[in-house]
């Protein structure tokens, strides 16, 4: 089932939690709602369940407006993030719960409602503690039963707040592969919430960024990687570095005019000295030890961010440095630099903290302010 979301607004007292959403997700897809806690992600996967109503706006399913469908009539199932079980019922007894609650008209008989229980268990793959209450599984278990049983009233629709957050960080990277592996098999049209990144990046076909109450950018887990629509988008999806400067006819510069680094902008040739911002990736940087002295031959080595190298964290295949600006380029969290090489690169360098280096970007994005 397709679903279309039509202008949708939502304001809780003073505060904005959607303002004129639109948004269309097609027949079968697997999309997630990501941005960062009050971006309103939440507020719309409710008012799509019939949770929440809109203040303005339409949802559409599959071309027929469901604006007014009570929760039950829009056939939706919701996996919330703390599971919802009920604990006084085995994991058998929770999954059929909602074929129970079925009208006696379209309700299953018993030895159907049997067989459907143990085929969706065998589907989450936990058959074997059909007998058992919740308290006696572990997180990602509970989880899976959850999904299991959202999954027993056959929605057209499933919706899955936050539904790996309280799990720690290996159960959830098993959860969001098998999830993705059991959406390929069964092809629900599916929108989960998360605001985790790389969580939304592995598992989804498109990615929905939301912030302040609108959507920023929609796209494929390449997409919106590779080219960010705005700064948020960009500062959100994983490590960036930020750097000031100004714009002039297609070109940026970064510091002062003989040392500083030029960055071609041709998107903003119509630029006038702007002010201007480009956001940079840790792995972007080239790191070069800054040199000991110009000379005729060796000026144009200077040319670069100069920064001082204040923190090395080595972890596997990857080393990670903390530099320190010495002029002031950088912004944010105490106008750290991060800069990533591999630990072999790191070692052939024989960098030690204390030292000032010299870092060009290889690649970034500019926009003006």
């Amino acid at each position: 089932m397709s679903i279309a979301i039509r202008q949708v607004s939502k304001d809780f007292g003073t505060f904005k939690a959607l303002r004129n959403v639109d948004l269309d997700i097609g027949s079968g897809e697997l999309v997630a709602l990501l941005g960062p806690s009050g971006c309103g992600k939440t507020t719309l996967l409710r008012i799509i369940a019939g949770l929440e109503t809109a203040d303005r706006g339409n949802i559409l399913f599959s071309g027929e407006d469901a604006t007014d469908f009570n929760v039950r009539e829009r056939n939706v199932g919701f996996v919330f993030q703390h599971y919802a079980l009920f604990r006084h019922m085995t994991v058998f007894d929770n999954v059929a719960f909602g074929l129970r609650m079925k009208p006696r008209a379209t309700r299953p008989s018993d030895a159907v409602i049997k067989e459907k229980v143990h085929a969706l268990l065998g589907l989450v793959q936990l058959d074997w503690l059909s007998d058992r209450y919740p308290a006696q599984l572990s997180g990602g278990q509970r989880q899976r039963i959850a999904l299991a049983r959202a999954l027993a009233v056959e929605p057209k629709v499933l919706l899955l707040d936050e539904p790996f957050g309280a799990l720690d960080a290996k159960v959830r990277k098993e959860l969001r592969r098998w999830l993705r592996r059991l959406h390929d098999d069964l092809h629900v049209t599916s929108i989960f919430v998360t605001h985790d990144q790389e969580e939304a990046l592995e598992v989804a076909d498109r990615v929905v960024l939301m912030n302040s109450g609108k959507v920023e950018q929609v796209g494929s887990p390449q997409e919106v990687w590779d080219h960010p629509a705005s700064p948020f988008v960009y500062g959100f999806l994983g490590d960036v570095n930020l750097f000031h400067g100004r714009a002039h006819e297609g070109e940026m510069l970064i510091g002062e005019s003989h040392s500083g680094v030029r960055l071609a902008s041709p998107e903003h040739s119509a630029a006038q000295d702007a002010k201007a911002f480009a956001y940079v990736r840790p792995h972007d940087l080239d790191v070069q030890r800054y040199p000991a002295a110009d000379t005729a031959g060796g000026a144009a080595r200077s040319t670069g961010i100069a920064a001082k190298l204040v923190r090395t964290i080595v972890v596997g295949p990857i080393a990670r440095l903390e530099l320190l600006p010495l002029d002031g380029v950088a912004a944010g969290s105490d106008d750290i630099i991060e800069a990533q090489m591999t630990a072999q690169q790191f070692q052939e360098m024989g960098l030690k903290e204390g030292e000032t280096l010299l870092l060009t970007p290889r690649k970034a994005r500019v926009f003006v302010a």
